[in-house]
C-alpha cells in the first residue's frame, strides 16, 4: 500500500477504497496548525462519487469478510494493536500537530486507548456468546432455540477531532470484529493522523474493501448517511447532527454518542483537594474539548469558599502554551468554529450578569481557563454544550438542589459526585439520569471495557466492549424441531 500521492504532489490522498489510495474527486481542502495557523496539509477531498465507490467496495467485501472465522479476524486485530504500538509515537506527534492536543494527552490516546482498542475488540469477539434457550410453548423436549448474532453489513463510521484515532479505533475495531465492513469518514481536522491509522490496515492483514477511508467535509459524511446500502451508523459529534442522522433512517441500527454538559457535584463531606483536582481535569483537560467535560460545577454552600479558593489557585497554575512542549497542560483550541462558540457563550453569560475570571492568554486559538459565577438558567452556557475551557460554578444548598439543577439539562452523558458517604453517593447517583455517574472521580474518566453512552439528547446506545458488539450485530434466533411425539401447546391454561 503506497502513499505516493503525498510524496509526488504534496497532496495527501483523499481516500482508501478497496485497498487503493486515490486522490478524491471533489478538489482539496486545507488543514492548518491550531498553534501557528500555518498550513500543515493539502488533502484530497472526497465527493459523492468517491463515497459511492467506497460503499460499493464495502458491499463487495462483506460476504467474504462475514464468513471469515473469528480466529482469523482476531489475529488481524491483534496485529493492528501491535502495529499501533510500533507507530504510536509518530501518530501521537501528528495528533498534537493537527488538533493541538498536549503531547502527554496525545501519547495517552495512542498507547492507552486507540491501540488497545483493536486488541480488546479481538478478545471480545472470541468471547461474544450466543444462547441455547428452553422451549416454553409446548410440553416436549423437541425444540432447540439457538440465539446467535449476525453482522449488519456495510457500516458508516463518522468520527470527531477530539479523539481522532481513539474513537475511530474503537468503532472500526469492533465493527470489523463482528464481521461488518466499513466506510470511515474521519474528522477533517486530523486527516494525516487518521491516514496513518489506515496505512496499517494492509500490513495487519485486513483484506481490501473491509475498511474504506474517505476524507472530506460534512457532505462526505452526509453521503454515507444518505445511502441505503449503509446498514448501520456510528457517529460521535454534536447533538444537532446526531438528531439529523437519526431522522434520516430511524429504523437503521445506530450508535450515536453526542454532547454532554457533565455536572460535577461536591457535597460538604467530600475530600476537597481531590474534588478540586477532579474539577481541573474535568474542566480543562484538552482545553475542555471533551464530551465528558465538567461544564457545570455544583458546589455545596458549606464548602463553597474553600473549594473556590483552591480551584482558582489550581486554574491559575495551569501551563498554557505549545502542546508539543512536555510541560504544557493546555494548548490552543482546535479550530475557529470551536473558539467562536466558546466566545459566544461567554459573551452571552457576561451580558446577562455572570462574573468572569480568566487565567491565561487569549490570542489566536488560545483561550484562557475561565471560571463563571453568578450564572442563571437563561444563559447559553447552561443550555448548550460549550466544548471549551469554561467552568460554570453554581452554589447549592443541598444534594436535592444539585440533583434538580443537574436534571434540568436535556443532556445526560457523564456526571461526577464527590462525597464520603456511601448511602448519599448511591442515592444521588441513582437520581441522576446520566449514562455514567463517577463517584469521587472526574467526569473525564472512563473504562475501556465498561459501557459508555448517554441518556436524553446525549445519544443512543452504548459503546465499548460487548455493548459495541450488541450495537453492531443483529440478534438472530434459529428454532429447531428435532421430531418426536407432539405435545400439547396449550400449556398456560385458563382458557
Amino acid at each position: 500500500m503506497s502513499t505516493a500521492l503525498e510524496t509526488g504532489s504534496g497532496v495527501l490522498p483523499g481516500a482508501l477504497i478497496n485497498g487503493e489510495w486515490v486522490a478524491g474527486s471533489a478538489g482539496t481542502f486545507e488543514v492548518h496548525s491550531p498553534l501557528t495557523r500555518d498550513l500543515l496539509h493539502v488533502v484530497g477531498r472526497c465527493g459523492e462519487a468517491d463515497v459511492a465507490a467506497a460503499i460499493q467496495a464495502a458491499k463487495d467485501a462483506f460476504p467474504e469478510w462475514a464468513a471469515t472465522s473469528v480466529n482469523v479476524r482476531a489475529n488481524i486485530l491483534r496485529k493492528m494493536h501491535q502495529l499501533f504500538v510500533d507507530r504510536g509515537r509518530d501518530i501521537a506527534t501528528m495528533i498534537t500537530a493537527e488538533v493541538g492536543k498536549t503531547k502527554e494527552a496525545a501519547l495517552e490516546e495512542a498507547f492507552e486507548y486507540a491501540g488497545p482498542s483493536w486488541g480488546k475488540a479481538a478478545e471480545e469477539i472470541l468471547r461474544y456468546r450466543g444462547m441455547l434457550l428452553p422451549s416454553t410453548q409446548e410440553n416436549t423436549t423437541n425444540k432447540r432455540l439457538v440465539l446467535g448474532h449476525r453482522p449488519l453489513g456495510p457500516m458508516g463510521v463518522i468520527t470527531p477531532y477530539n479523539f481522532p484515532t481513539d474513537i475511530a479505533s474503537i468503532a472500526l475495531g469492533h465493527a470489523v470484529a463482528a464481521g461488518n465492513t466499513v466506510v470511515w469518514k474521519p474528522t477533517e481536522y486530523a486527516p494525516k493522523a487518521c491516514q496513518m491509522v489506515a496505512e496499517l490496515f494492509e500490513e495487519a492483514g485486513l483484506p481490501p474493501g473491509v475498511i474504506n477511508l474517505v476524507q472530506g467535509l460534512g457532505d462526505a459524511g452526509a453521503a454515507i448517511v444518505d445511502s441505503k446500502d449503509i446498514k448501520g451508523i456510528f457517529f460521535t459529534g454534536s447533538t444537532t447532527t446526531g438528531e439529523n442522522i437519526a431522522r434520516k433512517d430511524p429504523l437503521r441500527p445506530m450508535l450515536l454518542e453526542l454532547g454532554g454538559d457533565g455536572p460535577l457535584i461536591v457535597l460538604p463531606d467530600a475530600d476537597i483537594d481531590a474534588a478540586v483536582e477532579g474539577a481541573i481535569v474535568g474542566c480543562f483537560y484538552y482545553t475542555g474539548q471533551v464530551c465528558t467535560s465538567a461544564e457545570r460545577l455544583l458546589i455545596h454552600e458549606e464548602i463553597y469558599d474553600e473549594f473556590m479558593a483552591k480551584f482558582r489557585q489550581a486554574a491559575s497554575e495551569l501551563r498554557i502554551g505549545d502542546p508539543a512542549d512536555e510541560t504544557t497542560d493546555m494548548g490552543p483550541l482546535c479550530n475557529p468554529t470551536t473558539l467562536a462558540r466558546v466566545k459566544s457563550h461567554i459573551d452571552d453569560a457576561v451580558a446577562k450578569g455572570a462574573k468572569i475570571e480568566q487565567f491565561g492568554p487569549e490570542k489566536d486559538l488560545f483561550y484562557p481557563a475561565t471560571i463563571l459565577t453568578g450564572v442563571s438558567s437563561d444563559m447559553q452556557v447552561l443550555k448548550e454544550e460549550t466544548f471549551g475551557p469554561v467552568a460554570t460554578v453554581i452554589k447549592v444548598a443541598s444534594a436535592d438542589e444539585a440533583i434538580k439543577i443537574a436534571n434540568e439539562s436535556e443532556l445526560g452523558l457523564v456526571a461526577s459526585l464527590w462525597t464520603r458517604d456511601l448511602g448519599t453517593a448511591w442515592r444521588v447517583a441513582e437520581a441522576l439520569p446520566h449514562g455514567s455517574v463517577n463517584v469521587n472521580e472526574t467526569t473525564n474518566y472512563w473504562d475501556q471495557l465498561a459501557p459508555f453512552g448517554g441518556a436524553g439528547r446525549s445519544g443512543v446506545g452504548r459503546e465499548l466492549s460487548q455493548w459495541f458488539l450488541d450495537s453492531f450485530t443483529e440478534a438472530k434466533l434459529i428454532s429447531f424441531d428435532l421430531g418426536g411425539e407432539r405435545g400439547s401447546r396449550r400449556i398456560a391454561g385458563g382458557w
